[in-house]
């Protein structure tokens, strides 16, 4: 049972006030490298609570969308700064909350202040068109409008990123939002909330709301007053969604994804290991675009499957916060009963599990969710491991005898959110880009990154396939467009 131990309770923010949940019930963070750590308290919100939170951001909808965009720019400038200044403490509060290493916390929490300051700028470049008429006394043009109230619904892995580049341009373009964060990690979404709060937004422009989806998430989606919905999340809660929204409710969503990377004759076998890692046990494979299928050529496949294990063998697994940790734990019980249940679902299969795939629990790992990063060779294209996201540490490498075979597995499955190939030879690296049915496609890089400036979205099931995320694309799904035909009396002379 966790010890509590001078804990520290958050409240919800509605209208520019920190409050309790009506329910008057709380939950706990837990820290998944120590379950019996409660890193803080947080409200168990119901839906009067939702309801007053999009109430509260509908109000405020008016007056905010009228905001000169160079002061909604210089509230994000402002809450950038914030989130900096806090960089040390913040870093270190999503690692106890969320497991990642330190090293990656610290990127995200920069990263994020970041892209408030990329939205920041954007946010000024919001522009229509002009369009030519044939009737001269008609001025035609068109104007991009905010669309209202948006509804932010998140995951746990990347717990502060994954909302900024959803709140940042929905605040840029003009729009209200009530924020939803995953359970497991609602210390970090508050800090962020907590520093837009700080430098400025008005009261109701931003409400943040805390609790589980069982008993938040109907006026979330279903709403009158909601005009958007953006979640990251799994496929299965993803249909949910879509299938709850109104019709006049715009959707975004990125869900999951089945990853592969392509490993050719002739790539460089050391880098061609190091990029497996680093997209399949980095963030101990918690990552949507994670590399889950590593399909490897023939010639290359034992030389491959050789310098994975060594390579793998030499990462150290332990607490996010311990020095020189590469490997965390999982975020939370479920999904390291999860991944378990998948190395063994693999054996079943008939899949050979040639390195890792063991619980740790003795010793420094006795209170965590640790996992052991599992390789598994002999794998085929139709198995269960090789064809659902498992989401955690488990590589599935597939044994083909063409780059035509390797293109039909990568293909093959229901996913297309990350693809990457290893490989010298251009002429295969445009048939690839031409050809891999997935919306990140990546050569001689891992299959996890995306840069800010740069859309992020995937095709088939891992996505909506609308409106993308990052970049300037982004502010498309918060906007709305406008024509106009602005017609003038004939003068008379």
């Amino acid at each position: 049972m966790a010890v509590e131990t001078a804990v520290q309770t958050f409240k919800n923010l509605i209208n520019g006030e920190w409050v309790e949940s009506a329910s008057k019930e709380t939950f706990d963070s837990i820290n998944p490298a120590n379950v019996s750590e409660v890193v803080a308290r947080f409200q168990a919100s119901v839906e009067e609570d939702v309801v007053e939170a999009i109430e509260a951001a509908e109000r405020a909808f008016q007056s905010w969308r009228s905001v000169s965009p160079s002061k909604r720019s210089e509230i994000l400038y402002k809450a950038a700064d914030l989130l900096e200044a806090g960089l040390e403490q913040y870093a270190a509060e999503l690692t106890r909350e969320e497991g990642k290493t330190l090293a990656s916390s610290k990127m995200e929490v920069k990263r994020s202040a970041q892209t408030l300051r990329y939205y920041a700028s954007e946010g000024l470049n919001v522009s229509g068109d002009t369009l030519p008429s044939d009737d001269p006394t008609t001025f035609v043009y068109t104007k991009k409008e905010p669309l209202g109230v948006v509804t932010v619904i998140t995951p746990w892995n990347f717990p502060i990123s994954i909302p900024v580049r959803k709140i940042a341009p929905a605040l840029a373009t003009g729009n209200t939002v009530v924020f939803k964060p995953a359970s497991d990690t609602p210390l970090i979404a508050y800090r962020l909330v907590e520093a837009l709060h700080n430098a400025g937004l008005p009261a109701g422009v931003i409400n943040f709301v805390t609790g589980s989806a069982s008993k938040t998430g109907k006026p979330l989606v279903s709403h009158p007053a909601i005009k958007a919905v953006t979640f990251t999340g799994s496929t299965g809660a993803g249909e949910k969604i879509n299938q709850s929204v109104r019709l006049s409710t715009r959707v975004q969503l990125e869900l999951g994804g089945k990853n592969p990377l392509i490993v050719l004759e002739d790539a460089d076998i050391d880098q061609a290991a190091e990029l497996a890692i680093k997209g399949g046990f980095e963030l101990t494979g918690q990552a949507c675009t994670g590399t889950s299928r590593v399909i490897v050529m023939e010639e290359a496949h034992d030389r491959f499957v050789e310098k994975l294990i060594e390579k793998t063998k030499a990462l150290s697994v332990g607490s996010g916060l311990s020095q020189g940790v590469e490997v965390g734990p999982l975020a939370n019980e479920s999904q390291l009963n999860n991944v378990l249940s998948y190395i063994e679902i693999g054996q079943q299969e008939g899949a050979k599990l040639v390195y890792g795939g063991e619980r740790l629990s003795e010793g420094d790992y006795t209170n965590g969710y640790y996992v052991r990063p599992a390789i598994f060779t002999n794998v085929k294209p139709k198995m269960r491991i090789a064809q659902e996201e498992i989401f955690g540490p488990v590589i599935s490498i597939i044994r083909v005898n063409s780059f035509q075979e390797a293109m039909e597995i990568a293909n093959d499955v229901e996913f297309g959110l990350s693809a990457s190939i290893c490989t010298a030879d251009p002429n295969r690296a445009q048939y690839f880009i031409h050809n891999i049915q997935s919306g990140v496609v990546k050569i001689n890089r891992p299959t996890t990154g995306n840069a800010l400036n740069a859309p992020f979205g995937g095709v088939k099931m891992s996505s909506t396939a609308t409106y993308r995320e990052s970049g300037r694309a982004a502010l498309d799904f918060y906007l709305q467009e406008k024509t106009v035909y602005h017609g003038t009396q004939t003068i008379k002379f």
